[in-house]
């Protein structure tokens, strides 16, 4: 299945993995992190980040305070002049890309500033974290961005039902 097939996929049944979200949340199974870390560990040997990059061209991590320091500095531009340029605050209040694709997507779907790119790119898709019972929203919404979660959840939902 192509990586777009997967988000459609997850598109198309919005309201089954609604559905399967909210249960999860509702049980609250002990060993929801070791199912969901086995699934991202199997599904992140088949699916190729920079063949795909839908994250970086649909959305925008959050920039803390310490990312936008960090990048301003390699940059030799004052915290105010990077959030000038490149940031913006969005509904919430966070620092956000004023637009998308991501100012630092290469044409290849690498990364521009990789090395020093924010901590929310950095963790994403945020499969492997601990206590995924506290991000299951975040994690329905981005099987609609990442065709790695799409199919990490799909699998859950055949796994733990």
């Amino acid at each position: 299945m192509k990586y777009q097939e997967d988000i459609e996929k997850a598109k198309a049944q919005r309201e089954e993995v609604t559905k399967f979200v909210n249960n999860v949340r509702k049980k609250k199974p002990k060993h929801l992190d070791e199912v969901v870390h086995a699934a991202h560990h199997k599904t992140f040997e088949t699916i190729d980040c920079l063949s795909c990059a839908n994250c970086c061209k649909t959305t925008s991590p959050i920039f803390r305070d310490v990312d936008v320091t960090r990048i301003a500095k390699k940059f030799k531009v004052s915290n105010a002049q990077f959030e000038a340029t490149y940031l913006k605050r969005d509904d919430d209040g966070d620092l956000v890309l004023q637009e998308s694709p991501c100012t630092f997507l290469n044409d290849d779907n690498t990364c521009f500033i990789y090395d020093i790119r924010p901590q929310a790119c950095r963790e994403y898709p945020h499969t492997d974290r601990k206590r995924m019972i506290q991000i299951l929203d975040l994690t329905r919404k981005n099987t609609e961005v990442c065709p790695a979660v799409s199919r990490i959840v799909f699998q859950l939902m055949k796994e733990i039902g």
